[in-house]
């Protein structure tokens, strides 16, 4: 890769990362147009490692709520757990929600399927057709939450459910997890904020295990030029997706997914009868 490629595919994961049409699905297609080769240990890691540094701007543009304790005191008679639960409540429904991710990826990961879902385009655009049609009725089927349901373990664990489904490229994990949590009563915005939330925890585990198994298997790849690719692929994708995320916010409160599906449509269906006709999404050669 090189620094061309480099910014392209983190200004698109950037922009991507936040809205409902799978960050990772568009940098599989990215590089396959860039002319990129697939199945290469670093360019798979590379995708995992810059999705973390556009996740930390979920840190910086809500930094009061994620680092505020609560400070109300716990109901009299309280245990000594379920003090410390209720004081770090926030930190506690972030564990309770990505348990179920970090089981499911460590075994989509141990058994090769991470790494051959990665290098198929073709998974991607049917995801994004078959995501996209669902997204022109979920407003109608789950636009039912109020303001008073609150976040609770079970809700949290439930929307982990559904964050697993985003283990396949195309799906997006933005839209799995905010569709999960208007599945359990909440409103558009407080799910796409605990989805904003609940991405912190996942994307640095798989940031972390991407990074220990390339430093196992061969650390012929820490190169000064791949560890300045992958400083700014973070920069990048950081101060795009803080721009995207505040514009996200605001859309999807006024207007729902129907947008998006219809984008997630058209895209994965040019891509599918490209296929299907033998062309190559190839544009530039690598």
């Amino acid at each position: 890769m090189d620094w061309i490629e480099t910014l392209i595919i983190s200004i698109v994961e950037g922009l991507t990362e936040f809205l409902p049409v799978s960050s990772t699905g568009h940098m599989i297609i990215t590089q396959n147009l860039l002319g990129i080769q697939p199945g290469d240990p670093f360019v798979h890691a590379f995708t995992f490692i810059i999705q973390f540094g556009a996740i930390l701007s979920v840190v910086c543009l809500y930094w009061r709520r994620f680092f505020r304790f609560d400070n109300t005191p716990a109901p009299e008679g309280s245990t000594v757990w379920q003090r410390l639960k209720y004081r770090y409540r926030f930190y506690w429904l972030l564990f309770v929600g990505v348990l179920p991710a970090v089981i499911i990826g460590l075994l989509a990961k141990k058994s090769g399927l991470l790494d051959w879902l990665l290098d198929s385009v073709e998974v991607v655009a049917v995801m994004l057709v078959v995501g996209g049609i669902f997204m022109l009725f979920c407003d109608r089927l789950f636009n039912k939450g109020t303001e008073e349901n609150k976040m609770t373990e079970k809700r949290a664990f439930n929307i982990g459910l559904f964050q697993c489904i985003s283990v396949i490229p195309g799906v997006s994990r933005s839209m799995a997890t905010i569709v999960g949590g208007m599945t359990q009563g909440l409103t558009r915005k407080r799910a796409a904020e605990f989805s904003f939330f609940l991405a912190v925890p996942t994307m640095a585990g798989a940031t972390l295990l991407d990074l220990l198994d390339l430093l196992k298997d061969d650390a012929t790849w820490a190169t000064s030029h791949n560890i300045c690719m992958l400083v700014l692929g973070c920069v990048v994708a950081f101060v795009v997706a803080l721009l995207a995320m505040k514009w996200f916010v605001g859309f999807l409160t006024k207007y729902g997914f129907k947008a998006f599906g219809v984008y997630r449509i058209i895209v994965g269906g040019v891509i599918i009868l490209l296929l299907l006709t033998g062309h190559s999404l190839v544009m530039v050669e690598g």
